[in-house]
C-alpha cells in the first residue's frame, strides 16, 4: 500500500449488535516495527477525528510487535515433540499455523509442554466427537494469539513469529488515556474475533461482534486499527405521521 495512504479512514459495512448499529472505520498505519512507542504514533492517526463514545480496536499483532514479541523463524530450533505435534494439526484458515513445526515450538516455550501435550489430547478427542477448537480453550488465549508467517502476511513479517503481547491492558489505558476514548486489543482473522483486553468499562462481547466478519482484514492491507462509532438515530417520525402510518392512510 502507498505510505500516502497512511493514516486514511477506510469506511466498512455497518453492522448491528442486538438494536445497536454501528459504522465501521478501518484506519492505515505505517508499518509497525519493534521497539515503537505506539501509543505515540497511533495517536496521530485518530486526533481532531474521534467522536463520543468512539471505540478504538487495534490488532494484537501490532501490540506484540511494539513489546518486541516478533521472533525470526530462522532463530527457532524445533524440538521433537514440536515437529511431532505440528505433524498432525488440522488445517483451518488460509494460513500455517501451528502446523509449522517452528510456530509450535514457540507454543510449547510459552505454554509449556504438559500443558500443549494436554491440548493435544483434548483436541484429538475433540475432532472423534465432530468438535473443533479444543486444542485452543486447553492451551490458552496465549497460544491461540500466535502469528505464523503466512502467504498473505506482509513484510517483512512473513520471516516472523509474532507471540501474543504481554501488557495489552496496560495498552489500552495508554491509549484510551491519550485520544480519550475506550480502547480493545483483539485477535481478528479469517475464523473469528477475540478480544484479549478492554478499557475499563468497554464491553467485551460487543467489540467482539462488531468484528466477528474480519473487517481489518489480514493481509497487506496495513489496516490494524479500526474505529467503531454508534449510528446516529433516525429521527422519530411526527405523532399525527405515526397515527396516519398506523391507519394506513
Amino acid at each position: 500500500m502507498d505510505p500516502a495512504a497512511n493514516g486514511e479512514w477506510i469506511p466498512k459495512p455497518g453492522r448491528q449488535v442486538a438494536a445497536r448499529r454501528y459504522e465501521r472505520y478501518a484506519v492505515v498505519t505505517h508499518l509497525v516495527r519493534p521497539g515503537e512507542r505506539l501509543v505515540q504514533t497511533l495517536a496521530p492517526y485518530l486526533a481532531g477525528r474521534l467522536a463520543a463514545g468512539d471505540i478504538i480496536a487495534v490488532g494484537e499483532k501490532i501490540v506484540a510487535i511494539a513489546e518486541g514479541r516478533a521472533i525470526l523463524v530462522r532463530a527457532v530450533a524445533p524440538g521433537w515433540l514440536a515437529r511431532w505435534l505440528a505433524a498432525r494439526v488440522s488445517q483451518h484458515g488460509h494460513g500455517l499455523g501451528l502446523r509449522r513445526a517452528e510456530t509450535m515450538e514457540m507454543a510449547i516455550r510459552e505454554a509449556g509442554w504438559p500443558r500443549i501435550v494436554l491440548a493435544a489430547a483434548a483436541g484429538a478427542l475433540g475432532r472423534l466427537m465432530g468438535r473443533r477448537g479444543d486444542f485452543y480453550r486447553v492451551a490458552g488465549r496465549r497460544v491461540a494469539a500466535i502469528d505464523g508467517p503466512g502467504p498473505t502476511t506482509i513484510p517483512p513479517y512473513d520471516r516472523y513469529i509474532v507471540l501474543a503481547p504481554c501488557q495489552p491492558e496496560r495498552f489500552c489505558l495508554a491509549l484510551g488515556r491519550r485520544v480519550g476514548a475506550a480502547v480493545a486489543v483483539v485477535d481478528v482473522n479469517d475464523l473469528g474475533s477475540e478480544v484479549l483486553a478492554v478499557s475499563p468499562g468497554l464491553e467485551a462481547l460487543l467489540v467482539q461482534e462488531l468484528l466477528r466478519d474480519n473487517p481489518m482484514g489480514q493481509g497487506a492491507q496495513r489496516t490494524p486499527v479500526m474505529v467503531l462509532r454508534r449510528a446516529a438515530e433516525r429521527e422519530a417520525a411526527p405523532a399525527s405521521r405515526r397515527r396516519l402510518i398506523g391507519t394506513g392512510v
